[in-house]
C-alpha cells in the first residue's frame, strides 16, 4: 500500500521541527529542543497563514518576530538562521498549491516584518535592561554600607552577564570599563578599548546631531539620549549599534560617569538592505523594478518648479513570438541582454531604466532640459537594440515601441504619467512599431474615452441606455416606403447621444455585441409588428438589421432568430439581415451555413457596403444573398448634374450584373433629387439617404408611410 500524502498540519510541523533545530544551538532558553520545538508550532500556524492570506497583514510577521526574542532568542545569530528559514522552507511546506512567485514575494515581505518586529522587541528589552542596569549603579552607591558588597556584586552580574554591550567612561571620554559582550562586538581586548577616548570614535556615518547629544550629556544638560550610530572596528569593517547613553550623577547630583548601552544591529542592517534591493529590483535582470521606478518618479514629478521629467515607456515587438517559438529560457536570456544594452543608455546623472515587469521597461530622465534629453534617450535606447541578438545560435532581431511623455513636475502624478505613456506606446505599436512617438493628451483623452465607454457597454445594456431609430428604404420606382433600417443608439449619461461607429466596434472587441445584437433583433421585429397592425398597406412594411461578423459566428444565431420572429408573430419576409462585404470575404462553407438556413426560411440577406471589401464577383453566386447594397462612395458623383459617366458606368454594370443573378439592388447615402432620378434610371430599386429622411423615431416611418398610402 502506498502512505497516505502529508496533510498541512503534517507539513507545519516539519517546518517547525527544521527551525527549531536551526536555532536552538543560539538561544539562552532552559527548555529542551523538543520542548523548544513545541513553543515554534504555533508561531509556524501563524507565518503559514499570513503565507496564504487573502491580504498582507505585515503585523503578522512583526508578532512572530516578537515572539522570537520572548522566547529567549535574542542571538543576532538566532534571527538571521530564522530568517534562512523561513526563505527557505516556509513556502516549501507551507504554501500547498498558490502561486509560488506570489508567495516567495509574500515570504520576503513576511522576512522583512519579522526583523522589524524581532528588532523592536530587543529594542525594548535592551531599554528594560538599562533601566535595571542604571538602577542597579544607583542603588549600588546609595545603598547603606553594610550592603554594598552585595549591591556590587548584583551589579556586576548584570554587567558582564547581559546580551548587550556596556561600557563605563568619565565625563571626559575616557573608557573606565567594557562588558564582555561589547569587547566582543569590537573584537578587542580590555586594554585596546581603554586606551581609546569616547571622542575618538566618529564615523562617515553618524548623524549630525549625534555629538551635540553627547556634549548635552556630558555637560549634564541632558540625562541619556539614544541614537543609531555606526563605529569602526580594529580591522576596518563596520560596526551598526542602536546606542543609548544615560549620564550618573553623584549623591549630591552632580554628573560623574556616562553608561554606553550598545545593540550589535549590523547583522539586522545588513538583512534589511538586501530585503530592501530584493524588494526594489527585478530578480531576473537586477534593473530597479516597478517599486522603486514609482518611487523615482514620484519624487521627479515633486521637484522644484524649474525642473522637468522625461519618459520613455518601451515594450518590445513581437517577443511573445519569441517566448512561444524558443522558449522562456530563450526570452528570459533575451530580457537580459536588453537590459543591459538599456542600462548602458542611461548612465548620465538623473537618468535611470527600470523594468517595469514581462518585456516592458522604462527609461526616466530628469532635469531642467528633459525636452531635448528625453528625444536623445530615447534615440539611444533605438540604436541599442538595432544590433541582433545571439541566443542560441540564433541571431534574433530586436525591435521596440516607445511611447515618450515630457513635462514640467508637479502638475501631474506618477499614474498618470505612466497611462499617458502606456497609451502613447500602443500607439507607436499600431502605426508599425519599432519607433517612438510623442505623448498627445488628445490622443490620450481619446483612448481614455474609448476605454470609458467599454467598461459602461455591459450596464448600458442592464440600464435601458440603448434605443433604435429608423431610417426609410424607399421603392425607386413609385417613391413608396419600402421599410426602414435600424439603427441602435446610446444614450451615454455624460457624453450624450453616440453613433453606432462609435461603440459598436467596442461592443465587438468585448463580445457584448451578441446580447446587443439579440436585443436590436427583438426591438427591430416588435416595431416592425406594430407598423404592421396600424398601416394597411398593400405589403407589410420591411425591417433591415445589420449584423456583425460576431454575430454571425454565434451559434444561437438561427435559433434566436426564430423564436424572436415566432414570439411576435411576424413572417420571416418581413425580416433583412444586412451583412457587411468584407464579414463574407474568404468565408467557408461553415460560416455561411447560417445564412443558408436563415435565407431558407424566406429572411433577405442584404450584402452591404458592397464594393468595399475588394471581393470576387464570382463569389457573389455562392453567397445566399437576395439584396446587393451599394456603397455610398460609388454614388457621390451623381449628387450634381451632369453626372460623372464613370461612376454612371460602374452603377450601371453592378445593377446589370445583380439583376442577372435576381438580386435586387439598394443604394445608400441618397442626398440629392439628381441622384435619386439617376439610379431609378440605372435601375435601382430601393434607396436611403437624407434626401428622403434621416433617421428618426418610429413614429416618424409610421407618418411617411401613411402619407404615400394616402398619396
Amino acid at each position: 500500500m502506498t502512505a497516505e500524502p502529508d496533510g498541512p498540519e503534517d507539513r507545519l510541523r516539519r517546518f517547525a521541527t527544521i527551525w527549531s533545530r536551526a536555532v536552538f544551538p543560539v538561544t539562552s532558553t532552559s527548555l529542551t529542543r523538543p520542548e523548544f520545538e513545541q513553543q515554534l508550532v504555533p508561531l509556524a500556524r501563524r507565518l503559514s497563514e499570513a503565507l496564504r492570506a487573502r491580504t498582507f497583514e505585515s503585523a503578522e510577521g512583526q508578532a512572530v518576530g516578537a515572539a522570537i526574542v520572548s522566547a529567549h532568542c535574542t542571538d543576532p545569530e538566532a534571527l538571521s538562521r530564522t530568517l534562512d528559514c523561513v526563505d527557505a522552507y516556509l513556502v516549501l511546506y507551507c504554501g500547498e498549491d498558490g502561486p509560488q512567485e506570489a508567495l516567495r514575494t509574500r515570504s520576503a515581505r513576511l522576512q522583512h516584518a519579522m526583523a522589524a518586529g524581532f528588532a523592536r522587541a530587543l529594542r525594548e528589552r535592551t531599554l528594560s535592561e538599562q533601566e535595571a542596569i542604571y538602577q542597579a549603579a544607583l542603588n549600588a552607591r546609595s545603598t547603606v554600607a553594610e550592603a554594598l558588597h552585595a549591591s556590587e556584586a548584583r551589579f556586576r552580574a548584570v554587567f558582564e552577564g547581559a546580551a548587550i554591550g556596556i561600557a563605563m567612561a568619565d565625563l571626559e571620554g575616557n573608557i573606565l570599563q567594557a562588558n564582555g559582550a561589547l569587547l566582543r562586538m569590537f573584537g578587542g581586548s580590555e586594554q585596546t578599548m581603554r586606551g581609546r577616548r569616547v571622542p575618538e570614535w566618529t564615523h562617515p556615518d553618524d548623524a549630525p546631531q549625534v555629538w551635540k547629544l553627547y556634549e548635552e550629556l556630558v555637560n549634564g544638560e541632558r540625562e541619556h539620549y539614544h541614537v543609531e550610530k555606526a563605529f569602526y572596528r580594529p580591522d576596518g569593517t563596520a560596526l551598526w549599534t542602536n546606542l543609548t547613553v544615560s549620564l550618573l550623577r553623584d549623591a549630591d547630583g552632580e554628573p560623574q560617569y556616562q553608561l554606553a548601552l550598545m545593540e550589535d544591529t549590523t547583522e539586522r542592517r545588513l538583512l534589511n538592505l538586501r530585503l530592501r534591493y530584493e524588494a526594489t529590483h527585478d530578480a531576473l535582470t537586477g534593473l530597479p523594478n516597478r517599486t522603486l521606478f514609482f518611487e523615482r518618479l514620484e519624487k521627479a514629478l515633486s521637484a522644484g518648479d524649474d525642473q522637468r521629467f522625461g519618459l520613455c515607456y518601451l515594450d518590445l515587438d513581437g517577443f511573445k513570438t519569441i517566448n512561444d517559438s524558443l522558449g522562456h529560457a530563450a526570452g528570459d536570456r533575451l530580457l537580459v541582454e536588453v537590459a543591459d544594452r538599456l542600462q548602458s543608455c542611461a548612465t548620465a546623472p538623473g537618468e535611470m531604466v527600470a523594468r517595469l515587469g514581462g518585456d516592458e521597461f522604462v527609461a526616466l530622465t530628469t532635469g531642467p532640459d528633459t525636452e531635448r534629453e528625453v528625444d536623445e534617450l530615447a534615440g539611444r535606447i533605438m540604436n541599442a537594440l538595432v544590433t541582433p541578438i545571439s541566443i542560441d545560435g540564433r541571431e534574433l532581431a530586436v525591435r521596440g515601441s516607445i511611447g515618450i511623455v515630457e513635462g514640467p513636475a508637479g502638475e501631474r502624478g506618477p499614474a498618470e504619467v505612466l497611462r499617458s505613456a502606456d497609451i502613447t506606446m500602443y500607439r507607436a505599436k499600431s502605426a508599425g512599431g519599432n519607433r517612438f512617438e510623442l505623448a498627445d493628451p488628445e490622443a490620450d483623452a481619446r483612448v481614455i474615452t474609448r476605454h470609458g465607454l467599454t467598461t459602461a457597454l455591459p450596464a448600458a445594456l442592464d440600464r435601458g441606455e440603448f434605443f433604435i431609430e429608423y431610417q426609410p428604404l424607399v421603392h425607386l420606382g413609385d417613391g413608396s416606403v419600402h421599410g426602414a433600417e435600424a439603427l441602435v443608439r446610446w444614450l451615454h449619461p455624460q457624453h450624450g447621444v453616440l453613433g453606432p461607429d462609435q461603440f459598436i466596434p467596442l461592443a465587438e472587441h468585448t463580445g457584448l455585441i451578441v446580447p446587443l445584437g439579440r436585443w436590436v433583433l427583438e426591438e427591430s421585429v416588435r416595431q416592425a409588428r406594430q407598423w404592421q397592425e396600424r398601416h394597411a398597406g398593400p405589403a407589410p412594411l420591411r425591417i433591415n438589421v445589420n449584423l456583425s461578423p460576431c454575430q454571425l459566428t454565434h451559434p444561437g444565431l438561427v435559433q434566436d432568430t426564430v423564436d424572436i420572429l415566432e414570439r411576435e408573430g411576424l413572417d420571416a419576409g418581413t425580416l433583412c439581415l444586412e451583412v457587411t462585404e468584407s464579414a463574407l470575404i474568404g468565408a467557408d462553407d461553415d460560416l455561411l451555413k447560417p445564412l443558408r438556413r436563415l435565407a431558407e426560411m424566406g429572411v433577405d440577406i442584404a450584402l452591404d457596403d458592397f464594393g468595399t471589401g475588394y471581393s470576387n464577383l464570382a463569389n457573389l453566386r455562392r453567397l445566399p444573398v437576395s439584396i446587393l447594397k451599394l456603397d455610398r462612395s460609388f454614388t457621390q458623383g451623381m449628387q450634381q448634374f451632369p453626372a460623372d459617366p464613370v461612376d454612371l458606368k460602374i452603377v450601371e454594370g453592378i445593377v446589370s450584373l445583380a439583376h442577372s443573378l435576381d438580386l435586387a439592388v439598394t443604394v445608400e447615402g441618397v442626398e440629392t433629387g439628381a441622384q435619386a432620378e439617376q439610379l431609378r434610371i440605372l435601375g435601382c430599386d430601393t434607396a436611403q439617404g437624407w434626401y428622403y429622411a434621416r433617421p428618426g423615431p418610429p413614429e416618424r416611418l409610421h407618418e411617411l408611410a401613411l402619407v404615400d398610402a394616402v398619396g
